[in-house]
């Protein structure tokens, strides 16, 4: 029986594994891991109040997601091991093992990763499950309207690190509120004066 646990990624963890760094093996597996629901629907503290990519069964749309393996041999280690990469307690990180079993606060999520764990050899996976909290903190039910109507709220230090925050997610995270920035004059004007500027 397979004995691998798989980190799930995609976000930044894909370009910043911090101090999960000495816990893994090999690099970030890319489009390796299930298809699961995302939005960049997460208002980020951390990232100076941007959106940042969730997952988001309510409005996501499937995305690929990315499997880098861990060092540990039991799910508990390797979610304590995300979980201080995260800053967060351990019940911030879902899991799911190959039996079905897991925790997350989108229950439909560990069967979808029991499911890729049994097709792909893997024991388990880990996953950080931080969930959508856009209308939490507007007031307003998330949309792609009402998300680009929030990121233009935002400026200086705040906006530039939404903007560099959305630009290095991975190309695969083809959500509806990216393709509909990838479309918008204004966001497509930050852009190039971003890309001027660096």
């Amino acid at each position: 029986m397979a004995d691998r646990i798989a980190i799930l990624g995609w976000g930044s963890l894909l370009w910043d594994l911090d101090d999960l760094a000495e816990h893994v093996h090999g690099d970030w597996m890319q489009r390796a891991g299930p298809r699961l629901p995302m939005e960049f629907s997460r208002i980020s503290a951390k990232r100076k109040d941007g959106l940042v990519v969730c997952l988001d069964p309510k409005v996501g749309v499937p995305c690929a997601t990315h499997a880098i393996v861990s060092r540990a041999d039991r799910i508990a280690t390797a979610r304590a091991d995300l979980a201080r990469r995260e800053r967060a307690p351990d019940h911030r990180v879902g899991w799911a093992d190959i039996s079905g079993r897991g925790e997350s606060s989108m229950p439909e999520v560990i069967a979808q990763v029991a499911i890729w764990c049994e097709e792909n050899g893997w024991a388990g996976a880990v996953w950080t499950d931080l969930e959508p909290n856009f209308e939490l903190n507007t007031g307003q039910p998330f949309s792609v309207e009402n998300g680009i109507a929030y990121l233009k709220t935002l400026s200086g230090e705040n906006l530039t690190e939404a903007l560099q925050y959305i630009r290095r997610a991975p190309p695969t995270t083809r959500t509806p509120l990216r393709r509909a920035l990838s479309r918008d004059p204004w966001w497509r004007d930050l852009v190039e004066a971003y890309s001027e500027r660096s």
